[in-house]
């Protein structure tokens, strides 16, 4: 085993992984909801890449194994497949599975198939778990801010120093690059919108307020053109569903201007690039990229597999043989990997969640329900931030898209079935649950959120 090369911090920040790590797969034997929330915690965080020796030990996979136990063994769960979305994402998994093995390079397709098929796994798993509104409110939180914890720490980084360097995500993660990272976090801010909108301590709400401005500077401080149109395209969704729309475009230009004067000349110089892509090496590349993906698709009912970025194909189907890029954009990433069927099935997950969300804002409008509506109207926000950005970014496969998902359905069988009825019974994980929601304001309705934006 190597050195630390630190001996004493390391050794104690190793120590503190493992040990959190270890209780939340103890847990997740007895009680499979917390695991799944260790889970998206880990999986999404990356809490372990900042120890040494704990980033290489299985960490992710014991915690999985452990809920996978604890589901087996509970007779609480249900069916995952509770509404359209599930369903799609079943299909996907599917025909994904069936793509790998027509794969052109099948040893690494089938090494990003293995990871990919178990996210979505656990994301089937978390739809059998999670049941009420606290579980669906934590699950929010989880995941909300397993993200916007680099927004907040990328943020402070982008003003402290002036924009003049790009904000990077966890290594050996889905938003490791800049790029993704910051369409992460344009997602992340309509959720963190919908939790300011639940809670009750005027400290929290305002922290809040900060925590969305920060996520907002990250996004911009990475420098990613895609990130730019993401977060114009949720800011004016979360207006235009704003009830004091005057009011809400002051503040949102006020916000604008506050971070744009913190950007240095040559962020500038980059975003005005988008008017003259034609003249950018980056954008060509991606476009040669694009007509690479849909080439293949075209001649390939099955893509390419996970794998096609490659010297090979680029000189079999791109314009330019020798400019090779990944695709950089979520749709042209499935068409290329999953032929024209992966991409319609893909957008089928995207479109039924969008309907889920939307019945939460049509029929989840007043009293225990409320809070439902709220979320479905952020849920929506944040999908046409992911539906502009990830035009131009690839992360088709990323946790945190099927979290939002997660939601959504939830939320939605809450409402149909009637289950805040059912919670008024007192219950031993209740009594934690009352505890965990006094503190973050998630008991009753709040009073600081005015109106009601979506």
């Amino acid at each position: 085993m190597a050195a630390w090369p630190n001996p004493g911090p390391a050794r104690m920040r190793d120590l503190l992984v493992i040990g959190i790590m270890l209780a939340g797969a103890g847990y997740a034997l007895h009680r499979p909801w917390v695991g799944v929330l260790f889970w998206t915690w880990v999986s999404i965080m990356n809490p372990h890449r900042y120890s040494y020796e704990a980033s290489n030990l299985p960490l992710l996979a014991m915690v999985a194994v452990c809920t996978l136990i604890g589901v087996l063994a509970s007779r609480d769960k249900r069916s995952p497949f509770m509404g359209s979305p599930p369903v799609w994402l079943a299909v996907f998994m599917v025909w994904m599975s069936i793509t790998t093995l027509f794969a052109f390079e099948p040893e690494k397709s089938y090494n990003l198939w293995n990871k990919v098929m178990k996210i979505d796994l656990m994301v089937l798993v978390t739809l059998m778990v999670l049941r009420t509104r606290f579980h669906i409110m934590l699950f929010a939180w989880v995941a909300t801010f397993s993200v916007a914890f680099y927004g907040i720490k990328g943020g402070l980084f982008t003003i402290a120093t002036g924009g003049s360097y790009r904000v990077w995500g966890p290594t050996a993660s889905y938003i490791e690059g800049n790029n993704e990272l910051a369409l992460a976090l344009v997602m992340t801010i309509p959720l963190i919108r919908f939790l300011q909108m639940r809670v009750t301590d005027r400290r929290l709400f305002h922290a809040l307020t900060a925590a969305m401005v920060l996520c907002a500077a990250s996004a911009l401080g990475s420098h990613s053109r895609g990130a730019l149109l993401a977060i114009v395209a949720m800011g004016l969704m979360l207006w235009w569903r704003g009830r004091a729309k005057l009011a809400g475009a002051f503040l949102m230009l006020l916000v604008a201007i506050g971070l744009l004067a913190f950007m240095p000349e040559n962020w500038f110089d980059r975003m005005n690039t988008i008017s003259t892509y034609e003249q950018d090496a980056s954008a060509m590349g991606r476009i040669n990229a694009w007509w690479m993906c849909y080439n293949l698709a075209k001649d390939n009912l099955f893509g390419g597999g996970f794998s096609i970025y490659t010297a090979q194909l680029f000189a079999r189907y791109a314009p330019d043989p020798l400019d090779i890029h990944a695709a950089h954009s979520v749709y042209f990433q499935v068409l290329g990997e999953h032929g024209f069927v992966g991409l319609f099935i893909f957008l089928g997950i995207g479109f039924a969640t969008w309907r889920t969300a939307g019945w939460l804002r049509k029929h989840a409008t007043d009293g225990p329900t409320r809070w439902c509506g709220d979320l479905g109207g952020m849920i929506q926000v944040s999908m046409a931030g992911f539906a502009i950005g990830g035009a131009f970014l690839s992360l088709a496969y990323f946790d945190f898209i099927y979290d939002v998902m997660i939601m959504a359905v939830l939320a939605k069988r809450w409402v149909q079935e009637r289950l805040w009825e059912k919670e008024a019974q007192p219950s031993a994980e209740q009594s934690l649950g009352q505890r965990v929601s006094e503190l973050l304001g998630l008991n009753r309705e709040p009073s600081l959120a005015s109106g009601r934006p979506a």
